[in-house]
């Protein structure tokens, strides 16, 4: 089923066109969105894979923070999103914080298309010629040049966010 046509969230793609970010819509299996699974099965690398990651400050009132990093990393939650977010513990947004907050289920979240939050942009994403991401549902995928990331209101490009593995 690669590359058939199928529908980007509706919010995601309201916000591509507001923001007028060059794109390209890639179907996948829903099955094989996990980004392991995905990149395997239809022949990407992790390294131009960019996952979209919800973090949530624990204390009360909860905030929240998209945080963008590249499959080959792991996000510094504990130092670099808790500093960013100016508070001491984060942790990974559960599944459900995440459907609620966003409408998106886990291995389609994308910051498109997101409520107004911070978002966190890995410098090493910046470096990639082209990235996948998720397209707000775990049936599409968007390809882009990571430099169209910066049109969205709150992005902001942070070294060190996220560790190699």
């Amino acid at each position: 089923m690669p590359n058939q046509v199928s529908e980007l969230h509706p919010q995601v793609s309201k916000c591509l066109e507001q923001f007028g970010i060059v794109h390209k819509v890639f179907a996948c299996d829903p099955e094989l969105a996990d980004t392991a699974r995905f990149c395997e099965h239809y022949g990407f690398s992790t390294g131009a894979s960019a996952n979209a990651i919800i973090a949530a400050s624990k204390a009360e009132p909860v905030r929240f923070a998209c945080c963008i990093v590249l499959a080959t990393c792991k996000l510094d939650v504990n130092k670099k999103v808790s500093a960013l977010m100016g508070t001491k513990k984060v942790s990974f947004a559960s599944a459900e914080q995440t459907l609620e907050l966003t409408g998106m289920q886990i291995g389609g979240v994308t910051p498109f298309g997101l409520p107004e939050i911070p978002i966190y942009i890995d410098a090493l994403v910046m470096e990639q010629a082209e990235v996948i991401m998720g397209g707000g549902n775990r049936s599409t995928k968007i390809f882009l040049n990571p430099h169209e990331l910066e049109k969205l209101p709150g992005a902001e490009v942070i070294y060190g966010l996220g560790i190699l593995k």
